[in-house]
């Protein structure tokens, strides 16, 4: 049986414009000139430019002349709305909003990145393979494997895969063993070691290219040890090392230092062809004017926007039809209502830029108090216990906001450029009952690593000991977290001779 019940709800949702801003605040500068030329490109109301002040007022005079003669006038309602809108549009006059660009003084800054024009390794790979006789077969069979080698220079598809592309993308039946050969010619192509299928190839295969030129009993031995000793060259059980090859610690330090001297990743040296280079353009900067932080928001990829003149124009030329008292076709009223749907979305545009860079700065504004005395000497150790709660309430803006502001931003300070994550930390109690930052402990943790004894380091057992006694209430496994995410290895594996 049907029933019929009255309810009431309460719901909350974000506006368009809201959703709009908050993308905004997810976009780095260096993303936001693009994110700008897209609504440039999709909205024909909004263009770049500096809004010139007399033709501001002179659209202000036009128009309160026009709403004073439209009071007389009996027009529609939709008339009167499309009335209301244009006397808003000029009164509320949002159109403009330059971008400012103050850091440091100069208004008409590069807003351009340079980009380096270089060959990738694979155009380089393939002008080498030029010289090489080859028929033409065994060249398309070449040139397939030379595409799959990835950017770190390791050829990681196996020779019966791309047999396959061959058979499906160029008609060309062959076998393993004829890609296999053709491996074989481009591991003589420079860099030494590219089409590796793992890193023990790639270092012997540079060991190899390196004896043929360099007659040294160490180069020979380091390849011999690559080749028939590789896990326990891998897990540094040098001890075993040299029972097995029976020769002394100085021949291993010298056979060792020969391969430290390789490069693991030979494609490291070239662009790889999606990013040639990639820049970190800070959204903030904080400059040290005798003792006084000043905090400054990058604005070289916001060009100044405003509404088109065009677009305004006709606005104009509507009002005036209105007020001579003529009805609007159906065209026209459909061409009226693109303009005005157009234009406010310019406007949202331009306000959702002014409010995020306004969230920006009030955000970078209270880290940089914060952190006050790490922005002023650069001591990692000086920096505070922070988290997004304590600046969200200092700003009171929501957790969410703040999250979004910090994330993927960077701000450039004379001690180098930092990304805002990092200046976000738990808090840990020492023995005195002070709060420190568990970036101040990770600083300690590194200084002590990279001082220990490195033939015999220190366990996290011992580094758990030694941070008890600085004063730190720390477990080993914390010890141990924390050396991960400094991306530092185990005592076993920092071992050296």
């Amino acid at each position: 049986m049907l029933r019929q019940n009255l309810s009431h709800r309460q719901l909350q949702k974000l506006s368009p414009q809201q959703i709009q801003l908050m993308k905004l605040l997810q976009v780095p500068t260096v993303a936001l000139e693009q994110r700008i030329k897209e609504e440039l490109e999709a909205n024909p109301a909004l263009e770049e430019g500096q809004e010139n002040e007399e033709d501001q007022l002179d659209n202000e005079d036009g128009f309160a002349k026009e709403k004073e003669e439209k009071e007389a006038e009996d027009t529609s309602d939709d008339d009167m709305e499309l009335s209301d809108y244009l006397n808003d549009y000029i009164e509320d006059d949002t159109a403009s909003y330059k971008l400012s660009a103050n850091n440091y003084s100069a208004d008409d800054e590069d807003k351009t990145i340079p980009v380096a024009v270089e060959n990738t390794f694979h155009e380089h790979l393939e002008q080498q393979l030029g010289l090489v006789i080859l028929n033409e077969e065994e060249k398309k069979i070449a040139l397939q494997v030379i595409g799959s080698i990835d950017d770190d220079g390791y050829l990681r598809r196996d020779p019966e895969s791309i047999v396959d592309d061959l058979a499906f993308s160029q008609n060309i039946m062959t076998e393993a063993a004829e890609v296999e050969r053709m491996l074989a010619v481009i591991h003589k192509l420079d860099p030494p070691g590219i089409g590796a299928r793992d890193l023990k190839e790639c270092l012997f295969l540079q060991l190899k290219r390196k004896e043929e030129v360099e007659e040294s009993i160490y180069v020979s031995l380091a390849a011999k040890i690559i080749d028939k000793h590789f896990e326990e060259f891998s897990k540094k059980h040098y001890e075993k090392l040299q029972r097995q090859l029976s020769i002394t610690e100085d021949d291993l330090r010298e056979a060792i230092n020969e391969v430290l001297k390789l490069n693991p990743k030979p494609a490291s040296g070239y662009s790889s062809g999606a990013s040639l280079q990639h820049y970190i353009v800070p959204d903030f900067i904080i400059i040290n004017e005798n003792g006084s932080l000043v905090l400054t928001l990058n604005s070289r990829n916001a060009p100044d926007l405003r509404i088109s003149d065009s677009y305004k124009e006709m606005l104009k030329s509507y009002g005036g039809k209105q007020v001579k008292g003529k009805r609007k076709t159906k065209k026209e009223r459909e061409a009226v209502m693109f303009i005005k749907q157009k234009i406010d979305a310019a406007k949202w545009f331009i306000d959702a830029i002014k409010q995020r860079q306004q969230t920006m700065y009030k955000t970078m504004y209270s880290i940089m108090q914060y952190q006050y005395d790490f922005f002023l000497s650069g001591d990692q150790k000086r920096l505070r216990p922070m988290i997004l709660k304590d600046i969200a309430e200092i700003t009171g803006l929501d957790i969410s906001t703040v999250s979004r502001v910090a994330n993927s931003k960077y701000v450039q300070t004379e001690f180098g450029s930092r990304r805002l994550k990092d200046f976000f930390s738990e808090s840990l109690q020492t023995d005195s009952g002070e709060e420190v930052s568990t970036l101040e402990v990770k600083k300690i943790l590194t200084e002590l690593i990279e001082s220990e004894n490195k033939k015999k380091p220190l366990s996290d057992e011992k580094l758990k000991d030694a941070l008890q006694q600085k004063g730190y209430n720390i477990a080993r496994r914390t010890v141990a977290k924390y050396r991960e995410q400094l991306n530092i290895s185990v005592a076993r594996l920092r071992k050296q001779l």
